[in-house]
């Protein structure tokens, strides 16, 4: 039996995905479900495989109420990558719209591995594993510096413009 794979592509405007629901607040023509996204996701649980989100997180008011609908609907073992502006560029600071910041940390929050380790435990209901971050850099050649991803990212402005992350959901 073929099973149909559910991918879902959170706050994604204009932007149409091949294979992807594209849900969004926005009445574009891309838009397959309009919907306030504040308000949950308008999918059942345990039936998406793969959530994609691009410059999406930052702008909403409550971001841990959409990890927690993100991982309501999502199987266990689902994908999800979320591209969010790097707390140190510009671009998270310059767009009055934005609600919150990224940071390499942000979303071991989420990680029942490591709450109540090396970070508190909020009991967020939530457990994913962070699985990869990588960096968009705000100038091609500053993929070439080395120590680019501790120096450099922590003491400098605009070295990465965003972040990309791969999350694992853990049910």
């Amino acid at each position: 039996m073929n099973e149909t794979t559910t991918k879902i592509n959170l706050g994604g405007g204009n932007t149409k995905m091949e294979g992807y629901i594209n849900i969004d607040i926005l009445n574009f023509k891309e838009v397959d479900i309009v919907h306030d996204l504040s308000k949950g996701i308008p999918i059942e649980e345990n039936s998406v495989d793969e959530i994609f989100s691009s410059h999406f997180l930052e702008h909403v008011e409550d971001m841990i109420f959409v990890m927690k609908e993100i991982y309501r609907v999502c199987k266990p073992g689902a994908i999800i990558k979320i591209k969010v502006p790097y707390f140190s560029s510009i671009g998270a600071f310059k767009d009055p719209t934005h609600k919150s910041f990224y940071t390499n940390k942000t979303f071991d929050y989420f990680d029942k591995l490591k709450t109540g380790v090396s970070i508190p435990n909020y009991e967020l209901e939530v457990n994913f594993r962070v699985k990869k971050i990588q960096y968009i850099w705000s100038k091609k050649w500053l993929r070439f510096l080395p120590f680019k991803e501790t120096f450099f990212m922590n003491y400098f402005w605009n070295i990465a413009k965003t972040m990309y992350v791969e999350l694992e959901v853990i049910k």
